[in-house]
């Protein structure tokens, strides 16, 4: 149910290693036990833009919480200097990912109105993120927004990344998969291949496509955005919260 009345905030979270890291969470001020989504964001980096959909989530009526993968790196910089500098180290590391992941979900299932279930989400470089956190923690549902790289050759000039194809028989909650049919990272054999795998592996998904859209069409500030795919993929989203981690 929506609701104006949530709150905002930086927070600092227990990531991987005990490392303390910040993050921006936002939450419905009632006690009414609810479901919590963590929002990984993309690779430009911890954005006013991914800010705002951590607050559409609370304003939904979930507790969320959004890490900045990019902390260690260039605590206090900007977006786009703390993305750069993460890149020019060669990017976040899985295992240290799956660390800060994990101390998300917990950082949502402490909080006081918590009902104990928690889903992911996470868009470009975030939806492999979703994927590779979905593969090793037990989360309730993960949402993949046109994960690049989770399988397939990593491009010249970007940091090189593991094929994840094989966390597919380890997935622990059902997965919603969004992804634009003129994207080329994912091309939309990569997304076939995924879903192929874990029709394999015998994991819930659900997989939804959009001709006419490519990368970041969720993504109101860029000229990628495509209206009609980010409202039915919003739509989508609610859905499978509802199923996953309760409306």
């Amino acid at each position: 149910m929506a609701t104006d009345a949530f709150i905002s905030e930086t927070v600092m979270i227990t990531g991987h290693g005990g490392d303390e890291i910040e993050a921006y969470a936002a939450r419905p001020l009632d006690e009414s036990p609810r479901g919590g989504v963590v929002v990984i964001h993309h690779m430009p980096g911890y954005d006013a833009g991914t800010k705002e959909i951590t607050r559409n989530f609370a304003f939904h009526g979930y507790n969320a919480v959004m890490p900045n993968l990019y902390w260690r790196e260039a605590p206090g910089a900007s977006p786009d200097d703390a993305a750069a500098e993460s890149r020019a180290r060669g990017g976040v590391p899985d295992d240290r990912f799956v660390g800060d992941a994990e101390g998300a979900m917990n950082y949502l299932k402490n909080l006081s109105n918590s009902n104990g279930k928690v889903a992911i989400i996470g868009y470009c470089s975030g939806g492999r993120h979703a994927w590779l956190a979905n593969g090793n923690l037990p989360f309730d549902g993960a949402i993949v927004c046109y994960g690049a790289f989770i399988n397939g050759e990593t491009p010249e000039g970007f940091p090189p990344r593991e094929d994840l194809r094989h966390l597919a028989s380890t997935m622990h909650g059902p997965i919603l998969g969004l992804f634009g049919n003129d994207d080329v990272y994912p091309t939309p054999e990569q997304v076939d291949a995924l879903e192929a795998v874990l029709g394999d592996a015998g994991k819930p998904y659900e997989f939804h496509r959009y001709d006419g859209a490519g990368h970041a069409f969720f993504c109101v500030e860029r000229t990628a955005y495509r209206p009609e795919a980010a409202v039915d993929g919003w739509a989508k989203i609610w859905a499978f919260l509802d199923t996953t981690i309760g409306g």
